[in-house]
């Protein structure tokens, strides 16, 4: 199965929100899923750094990638078939898994901060 959670983070004195509906895949079903994370308080989401982790029960959690004002940038190139981000209008950020299968199970979620 694959969720998701609702993050909140502090930038300055802004609070940002970063809200994500659980999604819940079971493998077989499907051989793709997406995911929203919908920000609020990001005064340019544009060219905000949206970050994509994964984790794993009794394990840390595993950077993927980060979408900044244009393409992704991966954590290892190799995850470049089989997750993508997209930004959608001004604060819905959207994480694609391609390929469903037993070893995409985990719990993934989004943040956020500036480098």
């Amino acid at each position: 199965y694959l969720f998701c959670f609702l993050s909140f983070f502090l930038d300055g004195q802004a609070q940002v929100l970063l809200k994500q509906r659980q999604v819940s895949i079971t493998t077989g079903h499907r051989t793709t899923a997406s995911m929203d994370c919908i920000a609020k308080g990001i005064p340019d989401f544009k060219s905000a750094y949206i970050h994509w982790y994964r984790q794993v029960p009794s394990k840390a959690p595993e950077w993927i990638l980060y979408i900044g004002a244009s393409a992704d940038s991966y954590y290892d190139n190799s995850y470049s078939n089989k997750y993508s981000s997209l930004k959608k209008g001004t604060n819905i950020c959207t994480f694609t898994i391609s390929n469903i299968n037993s070893n995409d199970e985990g719990t993934y979620y989004c943040a956020y901060w500036h480098f």
